[in-house]
């Protein structure tokens, strides 16, 4: 072949658009990304290989760490699944949104409640159509199982899953129905079999993936395992199979997902066109049973302590968050909101408090990226427990100050030798107050709990 003939095919084959320019590269890597968030049901700090369990076989989740950003201070706004699923959906505290605890259903949403996730409320889901995504929560919600309060009102096209937790089933308490599993704004199931629902909500996903492929796409995959039971449920392949009774049965298996979505955008060439966060709602909670740790805390899940609300995060997107990196930045729940809004120019609502902060400096930023807090609040249902900065943690109910990059067990109290920090997070916990709430006192700042006066079981049709 001349030189004349070369010039000529690499001319058309530019012209054509078969290869690549340097402009090319910068469109594709402008336009907004697709976003999986893979939600676990109170899945302990401890539960992955990739944060040191050595019981649990996760090895698509540690590949994940491998190949993208392993967080090991990123917070849930609560020890418990309604807040912490509040903070997800909103940017907020829990206490912002009146979701920290409602009467009569104590500390997370019941069956047939009066309350869920306000209507005016914009959740991300809401934010993210802005650009033209196609948006679906699987698996569990928990913000509220009347019409108002569903997802296809709070910006999902799709929902496929149960409304509230696995253990809350039929005959557990007076008036609550058998466990419904609902397409949309419908009960398609009742009860629901609990062992194979891992299986089909990694299917619905695969299925929306595969229908949304020219995205831009949003999805949360809401994992109803391990769940809020001690004897936690797996299909048959996973059942019986790890070495840590029924906790371990669903962990592996919910890893296992992991895997077929990850290779499912690998399969459609997406990989570098997506960004996937992968966390868990709360820490374990305590059961007798073969159950989930918290290791190396040593409180558990449903309080509001390193073992309540910190949790496994890990964040992938092949080209765009750098393999291989660990941060102890601190980031929330809440940032997960602002981040995705930014990722995806999406304009966040302007009109309101959004507590959460754009954490994309820290998943582009490398191990050095600092955290954007001053302060991140620890509530107890309704009460402020304990207040941290990016270092620094405070126990207000003792007084009790620890250094968290170098004690993050919390083993000494270093509050004398250090009064400039206690005061200034003292401060900030007193600002808290006045604008969130504590106790029975309520905060300037605090927007009203969804209501629905007459609500009904969700049953079969």
């Amino acid at each position: 072949m001349n030189f004349r003939t070369l010039t000529l095919l690499v001319a058309l084959c530019v012209h054509a658009g078969l290869l690549a320019t340097p402009r090319d590269t910068r469109a594709a890597d402008d336009a907004p990304p697709n976003i999986i968030v893979i939600f676990c049901d109170n899945l302990g700090y401890g539960d992955l290989g990739c944060f040191g369990s050595t019981v649990h076989r996760t090895p698509n989740v540690d590949r994940m760490a491998a190949e993208g950003l392993k967080l090991t201070a990123f917070y849930s706004t609560s020890g418990v699944c309604t807040p912490s699923r509040a903070s997800l959906q909103t940017g907020c505290y829990p206490r912002r949104v009146g979701l920290h605890e409602t009467t009569p259903d104590g500390a997370v949403l019941r069956p047939v409640s009066t309350h869920g996730l306000h209507p005016d409320e914009i959740t991300i889901a809401e934010i993210l159509k802005q650009r033209g995504y196609a948006t679906t929560i699987v698996g569990k919600w928990h913000l509220g199982d009347q019409p108002p309060f569903l997802p296809t009102r709070q910006g999902y096209d799709e929902y496929f899953g149960i409304p509230y937790s696995d253990d809350m089933v039929g005959g557990k308490r007076p008036g609550w129905p058998p466990l419904p599993l609902m397409e949309g704004e419908r009960v398609i199931e009742a009860p629901v079999d609990r062992n194979p629902l891992t299986k089909r909500y990694t299917e619905r996903v695969i299925d929306f993936v595969e229908r949304h492929r020219d995205g831009p796409f949003f999805v949360i995959l809401s994992h109803a395992m391990p769940g809020s039971t001690p004897h936690p449920f797996a299909s048959e392949a996973f059942r019986g199979k790890s070495r840590n009774g029924g906790w371990g049965d669903a962990v592996e298996e919910i890893d296992w997902s992991t895997g077929q979505i990850l290779d499912t955008l690998k399969r459609l060439d997406l990989d570098e066109r997506t960004l996937v966060i992968w966390t868990s709602d709360n820490g374990a909670p305590r059961f007798k049973t073969p159950a989930g740790t918290n290791a190396p805390f040593k409180t558990w899940g449903y309080t509001a302590t390193e073992g309540g609300q910190r949790v496994p995060c890990v964040v992938r997107w092949p080209g765009r968050v750098p393999a291989g990196v660990t941060s102890d930045a601190l980031c929330t729940m809440m940032d997960v909101l602002p981040t995705c809004a930014k990722l995806a120019s999406a304009a966040p609502p302007d009109d309101r408090v959004i507590d959460g902060h754009d954490i994309s400096g820290v998943l582009f930023g490398g191990a050095d990226a600092a955290s954007p807090y001053d302060a991140f609040f620890y509530y107890q249902r309704g009460d402020l427990q304990a207040v941290r900065g990016p270092r620094w943690k405070l126990q207000l109910t003792n007084g009790k100050l620890y250094d968290m990059r170098d004690d993050p067990r919390e083993t000494t109290d270093v509050a004398a030798a250090h009064a400039d920090v206690v005061a200034r997070l003292r401060a900030a916990a007193d600002r808290a107050r006045a604008d969130l709430g504590d106790g029975d006192k309520r905060g300037s700042g605090q927007r009203p709990v969804g209501d629905f006066a007459h609500p009904t079981p969700r049953v079969l049709e």
